[in-house]
C-alpha cells in the first residue's frame, strides 16, 4: 500500500534507537524526508546513517534535549512547517510515590506532558492551513492499564492524553489528525533494562524474567520494533484522516478488557 507520503516532512523526536527510530525508518521508507532528534549525538548519527542507507531518505539531525525550551527552540528553528510530528520522550524512572517529591513531578510533567504539547502548539495551526497534519504522540500502555511502579508516568502520560482527546477534535476538520500509540513490551533497551531491574529484585536471571513475559502474553512473544513503526506511518498516512483522537494500544492483546 503507497502510504501517499513522498515529499512530506516529518519530525520524529527520541529517534536515535528503540519505538522512535522505528517509526523514523518506517516513514523514510516511504519517502518522508527526516528530523530526527535525540540526546546522544553519535548514536543519533549512526542510527541517520543507516536510515540513509537503507532506504534512501533525506535525514537531518538534531541532537539536543526536547524536554527543555532550548532543544525544541532548535527543533522548530530546523524545521519550522512539518508535515508530520511523533512525539516521543524516555519515561520516568519507576518506584514509590512516597519517594517522589514536587522537583520529580516536574521533570516527569515537563517531559511526558509539556514538551509533546508545547511542540504540537508550534506545528499544528500550520499544518491547519496547509489543510494536512498528523501527530503521533508514542504514549504508554500504561495509559490503558496503570503499573503501579510507573506513577509518574500513570500520570503525566494520562494528562496528555487528556489534552489529547480534546484538542484533535477541534483539528481534525482542517485535515489535521492527532493520536497515540501505546506500545506494550517492545524488544528495546528500556526493556531490557525493565527486565534486568526485576531480574535484580527478584534474584531470577532476565532471562527467565522475559520468558515469564512472553508466556504472559497472548501472541507468546514481545513486539518486535519495526511492526510499531509500520503502525506509526499508518496512522501518519493519507489513509488515515478518519482516525481522530484515538489511544491505539499495541500490546499483543495483554490488556484484557473489552473496549
Amino acid at each position: 500500500m503507497d502510504l501517499g507520503l513522498k515529499g512530506r516532512k516529518a519530525i520524529v523526536c527520541a529517534a536515535s534507537k528503540g519505538l522512535g527510530r522505528a517509526c523514523a525508518e518506517a516513514l523514510a521508507a516511504e519517502g518522508v524526508d527526516l528530523l530526527i532528534t535525540a540526546r546522544g549525538a553519535d548514536q543519533l548519527e549512526s542510527t541517520a546513517d543507516d536510515i540513509r542507507h537503507s532506504t534512501g531518505a533525506t535525514v537531518a539531525t538534531l541532537a539536543g534535549d526536547v524536554t527543555t525550551r532550548e532543544g525544541r527552540a532548535a527543533i522548530l528553528a530546523a524545521m519550522p512547517d512539518p508535515d508530520i510530528l511523533v512525539n516521543n520522550a524516555g519515561g520516568p524512572p519507576p518506584g514509590d510515590f512516597r519517594d517522589w517529591d514536587e522537583a520529580a513531578w516536574e521533570k516527569a510533567l515537563g517531559a511526558n506532558m509539556i514538551a509533546p504539547i508545547m511542540l504540537i502548539r508550534a506545528v499544528v495551526d500550520g499544518m491547519a492551513a496547509r489543510r494536512f497534519g498528523r501527530i503521533v504522540n508514542i504514549t504508554s500502555g500504561a495509559v490503558k492499564a496503570p503499573i503501579p511502579a510507573l506513577g509518574l508516568s500513570n500520570g503525566a502520560r494520562t494528562g496528555l492524553t487528556g489534552f489529547i482527546a480534546g484538542l484533535s477534535r477541534q483539528v481534525a476538520r482542517n485535515g489535521v489528525t492527532i493520536n497515540n500509540l501505546l506500545p506494550g513490551h517492545f524488544a528495546t533497551d528500556r526493556l531490557k533494562t525493565t527486565f534486568a531491574a526485576e531480574a535484580a529484585r527478584t534474584g531470577r536471571p532476565v532471562a527467565e524474567v522475559m520468558a515469564e513475559a512472553e508466556a504472559a502474553n497472548p501472541t507468546g512473544r514481545i513486539g518486535r520494533p519495526d511492526e510499531f513503526g509500520r503502525a506509526c506511518a499508518f496512522l501518519c498516512s493519507v489513509h488515515a484522516g478518519f482516525i481522530v483522537g484515538q489511544n491505539i494500544l499495541m500490546d499483543g492483546g495483554r490488556f484484557p478488557g473489552t473496549m
